[in-house]
């Protein structure tokens, strides 16, 4: 059994918004699938925020794998290792 399922759970979802970010920033706004945020009919302008804003999101869940992947601290040990 997985020890940290939490860590692979956000790195998969940094790679979505990435692969989101990517497609916001090469993409037109009307050639955006049309239930996607910044859906506009016949656009030809891109969403460089929407891409921005994805690749924030996805930074955040690479910080959040990175503490999630950390050491857990044991309170017993800490307590015996001040007394010695």
């Amino acid at each position: 059994m997985m020890k940290r399922p939490w860590t692979i759970v956000f790195i998969l979802v940094a790679i979505i918004f990435f692969g989101l970010a990517v497609f916001y920033w090469t993409t037109k706004a009307g050639s955006l699938p049309h239930y996607f945020p910044g859906y506009e009919a016949g656009s030809t302008h891109v969403h460089l925020k929407h891409g921005l804003a994805a690749l924030i999101l996805g930074i955040g869940s690479l910080v959040l794998a990175w503490f999630s992947s950390g050491k857990k601290s044991n309170s017993s040990e800490e307590k015996s290792t001040k007394t010695d």
